[in-house]
């Protein structure tokens, strides 16, 4: 049975313990669902040879930070959301990291699972748990317990495995550049101004239903996270579309508006959402950050785009890679517009997408079908 460490001076010998070796895999469990913000309800641990289980409800964290800060190699599976996690909890981040996940993506392992990823390289096979367990309920159970600690246990065994198969191919520096770059991803609050996309029956709104839509749906993210309570419970999806193709301007006209109730419009949460409104009506919120654009795509390339995919689509089965994980379509638009930008422009994806891209747009290759193949090939003089 793995040891949870529920004392501080425990904590401390795990950590120097840890910061003595090269390398340390970590993994949380944590719940979301009746708070904005992730709650941490366990930390798994592992190097060397051992395995520990920290209980946040019993400890403070922020003394982890000293191991994350260590020159020590951090390796997480899928670490997005555990890196929001740590960074909440302990203040503090990686400053080394692997994540097995991604790295398996180099090897044509799509969002591959850890259950998969161990069963493929290591014939491993982890203990099943349930999926909706509560981890913050106390005690845990020793079933809890030996599946928590499954998450790590082999981790590094993994990471072995991944790392002699890319250094094969020599795509270990690509996985090692992607990793560095999951770290300087932005965490724990979204841009409210993204708010509405991740509202269905928003994206079909026009003209000032629409910029109703965008103002409210910022507003509802901020107080969410200033009240670290779900946005749902801020005010329903369809409470937004319903304020947005109404355009309220009294407390009287949202209570009568589908989805809300005094629980979303009474006191200064009315107020606010009024004053949404009107800014929405104004259109003084700025655009979704991730359309937001300096540039723009040539009008006479924009037939190229699909081509172009196509081609990315034949390199990633030759390579034995996620497509999406080489380029997406954004990333070639972006690469076509006037000027260039985004992340095809620099690392292994110039290298292996962009370059060629460019080549071909710029008349120096062309495209060729051959055997049911799509090739780029360096075009020949007339």
């Amino acid at each position: 049975m793995p040891n949870l460490v529920v004392q501080p001076s425990e904590l401390e010998d795990v950590i120097d313990a840890a910061l003595a070796a090269d390398r340390y895999a970590i993994d949380t469990e944590f719940h979301r669902e009746r708070t904005y913000f992730p709650q941490v309800a366990l930390i798994q641990l592992a190097w060397d040879k051992e395995v520990v289980l920290i209980d946040p409800l019993a400890l403070d964290l922020t003394p982890l930070a000293r191991l994350l800060g260590g020159p020590g190699l951090c390796v997480l599976h899928a670490g997005v959301q555990d890196l929001e996690v740590l960074d909440l909890a302990t203040g503090a981040t990686p400053r080394r990291l692997f994540d097995t996940q991604i790295a398996a993506g180099f090897l044509g392992y799509a969002s591959g699972s850890l259950a998969s990823l161990l069963d493929s390289f290591l014939k491993v096979a982890i203990a099943k748990g349930d999926r909706l367990t509560d981890w913050l309920r106390r005690p845990l159970t020793p079933e809890q317990l030996l599946y928590a600690a499954g998450d790590v246990e082999h981790l590094l065994e993994l990471t072995d495995a991944i790392v002699a198969d890319l250094d094969r191919l020599g795509r270990l520096a690509w996985a090692e550049e992607e990793c560095a770059i999951l770290l300087e991803r932005p965490r724990n609050l979204r841009p409210s101004e993204d708010a509405v996309r991740r509202i269905k029956d928003a994206r079909k709104l026009k003209g000032d239903a629409a910029n109703v839509a965008r103002a409210v749906a910022a507003w509802r993210e901020r107080r969410a996270a200033a009240l670290d309570v779900p946005v749902r419970q801020v005010l329903p999806d369809i409470g937004v579309v319903a304020i947005a193709q109404r355009a309220p301007k009294t407390i009287e006209d949202l209570d009568n508006l589908r989805g809300l109730d005094r629980r979303h419009s009474g006191g200064d949460a009315g107020r606010e959402l009024l004053t949404a409104v009107q800014a929405g009506l104004r259109n003084e919120l700025p655009d979704p950050t991730h359309v937001t654009r300096q540039a723009e795509l040539p009008k006479h390339l924009r037939p190229a785009v699909a081509l172009i995919i196509a081609w990315v689509a034949q390199v990633a089965r030759d390579a034995k890679m996620d497509p999406a994980l080489i380029a997406t379509r954004t990333d070639v638009e972006s690469l076509l517009s006037d000027p260039p930008c985004g992340r095809l422009l620099a690392g292994w994806r110039a290298d292996l997408v962009g370059e060629p891209v460019r080549q071909l747009v710029s008349g120096g290759a062309a495209l060729a079908f051959e055997k049911g193949n799509l090739l780029l090939e360096p075009r020949r003089a007339p």
